[in-house]
């Protein structure tokens, strides 16, 4: 579906298409599109079949709306840029929203996006039960496509550049993520299948060290590098979080290990049954 409502020479030189890929989020998809609105020539929504009111909503605040039956998040996103009108492409998903000082700053360099070897990152903050987190990440958000491409893996999709091309924008990409402990509980145990998943398939081999020494470091590094004691019961239960967050892959990458040792052993030992079988016929 295409309602073909873009917004073609926009202010700025260099016209920026915002693509957001969307599922089931019709509270909050429009404060992700409303936030585009001063530098984005047009949104595109990539819906990978709502069954809400998404799709009906990203159409009635003018956007470009395509279903597409969700392939995971990389090859989405792609599907998402490959329809951008046009080659400078931010990405946003629907529980993001740009605040004031970063809208006002991609505006201000559209006129200056000649170099479509630079690409743009952003901090992003996060909240939980209630607070917003004060320790955020780069992500890279705003970049032309004709230039890079986005990253082949199941999680953490991105545009593939690297740090020395990358310039920060001023301002905050604002990450309303949390929704509820079972639904962080139920997003952690996708998101820790699909790390696990790219671990296995990379061959990295399962270490003991890491499933031991990673949990307790990553909730030392939360806690107290990244100051979420300051936060009280929402800092401290992000920490926990992460701990099992880590503890999750870690068994999971054992898991997938273990499994592909078995399924080896097993089709070692058919084929070694089937070699036998055949001696048996030829003495025969």
């Amino acid at each position: 579906m295409d309602s073909m409502k873009s917004v073609l020479g926009g202010p700025g030189s260099y016209p920026i298409s915002a693509v957001i890929i969307a599922q089931d989020d019709e509270v909050r998809i429009s404060k992700a599109i409303q936030s585009c609105r001063l530098f984005a020539d047009e949104v595109v929504v990539i819906d990978g079949g709502s069954k809400d009111g998404t799709v009906q909503l990203a159409e009635s605040l003018d956007c470009r709306v395509f279903v597409n039956p969700w392939p995971g998040y990389a090859k989405q996103r792609e599907f998402g840029v490959e329809r951008a009108v046009h080659d400078w492409v931010f990405l946003i998903d629907t529980d993001e929203v740009v605040s004031e000082e970063l809208a006002q700053d991609i505006l201000d360099r559209k006129p200056g996006l000649t170099d479509r070897a630079v690409a743009f990152s952003l901090y992003r903050i996060g909240d939980f039960l209630g607070r917003w987190l004060d320790k955020g990440e780069y992500l890279v958000r705003l970049y032309n496509r004709k230039e890079y491409g986005i990253r082949n893996s199941l999680v953490h999709e991105m545009p593939e550049v690297s740090e020395e091309k990358t310039v920060k924008l001023n301002g905050i990409l604002w990450h309303q993520g949390f929704r509820s402990i079972n639904d962080h509980v139920a997003r952690f145990n996708k998101y820790t299948d699909l790390e696990a998943q790219t671990a296995y398939a990379s061959g990295k081999p399962f270490k003991i060290s890491h499933l031991l020494l990673r949990p307790p470091a990553r909730f030392l590094q939360k806690y107290f590098l990244h100051g979420l004691f300051k936060k009280g019961i929402s800092g401290f239960a992000v920490s926990i979080f992460w701990v099992m967050y880590e503890f999750m892959v870690g068994f999971k990458h054992y898991e997938l290990n273990s499994s592909g040792r078995l399924a080896r052993h097993n089709a070692m030992g058919q084929a070694e049954k089937e070699k036998k079988g055949e001696r048996s016929y030829a003495v025969q």
